[in-house]
């Protein structure tokens, strides 16, 4: 896609969509709120990102760097060790992340609630 796609074009719509898909990550997401008021070590991000896998938070750290909302630094200590922070951009991710959630969080039991009903409801063939 080209600077010149109106928005609303397919185009437009498909890159919207692969960006919304990797922020949108549950994995992503919450790498975004533990990093959000400090850098982080990367045991430290793991042990706020409660399930996830190592192998996980190291794709989800390389996709976010490659992105550019996260910024890898090494600290010259012994032995080396590795600070994760948000960039500006990953900072200015960070917002919309915790209104979704703060929706999610007030809107869960009604959403719990249709999702009984509506089971409650299916006769499955």
């Amino acid at each position: 896609m080209d600077v010149t796609t109106p928005p609303g074009d397919v185009r437009d719509c498909r890159g919207v969509s692969e960006i919304l898909s990797q922020v949108g990550d549950k994995w992503t997401m919450q790498v975004v709120v533990a990093l959000r008021d400090q850098p982080r070590r990367f045991n430290d991000i793991k042990r706020n990102v409660g399930g996830i896998s190592q192998q996980m938070l190291t794709r989800t750290l390389k996709a976010l760097e490659r992105d550019g909302m996260v910024d890898r630094t090494v600290l010259s200590t012994t032995p080396p060790q590795v600070e994760y922070a948000l960039t500006a951009l990953g900072k200015s991710l960070s917002e919309p992340v915790r209104q979704l959630a703060e929706w999610a969080r007030k809107h869960r039991a009604a959403i719990q609630d249709n999702r009984v009903r509506y089971d409650s409801g299916r006769v499955d063939l």
